[in-house]
């Protein structure tokens, strides 16, 4: 039997990326890779290798993406710190699958949720201030290149 909501929320879900500005996008990414990487969890709990490999490998499919996505000329050593840090997280998570290592996925997800944290508040502050200079000029809506030149191009898939 099918789920009558199925089509009604992945059309939400595509609307809610498309919609989203530069830096939701980015605060997504790192949103799905934490639920990712808590299925793995769930999975090594339980049991399930396959369920824990596929949800270990979408996690690390994000990080890739956005390792392949930072703009190193444009953000300088913010961009080049995250490169490191995408590498370190990248190898932790070959430990989930290589020996069902649950910490390994905690300290992925404990490096990943202050990033994401970050993109939120970064998203809110823009918000924020559109609506005051919208406000002082009659204008709304972001500025553009929100994210301060750390990523070149953003998208939320998985």
């Amino acid at each position: 039997m099918s789920n009558p909501y199925g089509a009604s929320a992945q059309t939400y879900r595509i609307q809610s990326v498309m919609t989203a500005s530069a830096a939701q996008r980015v605060a997504m990414l790192y949103d799905r890779a934490i639920t990712w990487l808590q299925e793995a969890k769930a999975a090594i709990a339980r049991g399930d290798v396959k369920a824990r490999h596929d949800a270990n490998n979408h996690a690390g499919e994000i990080i890739v993406h956005l390792q392949a996505t930072l703009d190193l000329d444009k953000g300088g050593e913010i961009a080049a710190n995250l490169s490191r840090l995408y590498r370190f997280m990248l190898n932790r998570m070959i430990q989930i699958d290589l020996r069902n290592d649950a910490n390994a996925a905690d300290e992925v997800i404990g490096l990943l949720r202050p990033l994401s944290e970050a993109w939120h508040a970064l998203d809110a502050q823009i918000v924020a201030e559109a609506g005051a200079s919208g406000r002082a000029s009659g204008q709304q809506g972001y500025g553009q290149n929100a994210t301060g030149g750390a990523y070149s191009r953003v998208s939320a898939t998985a």
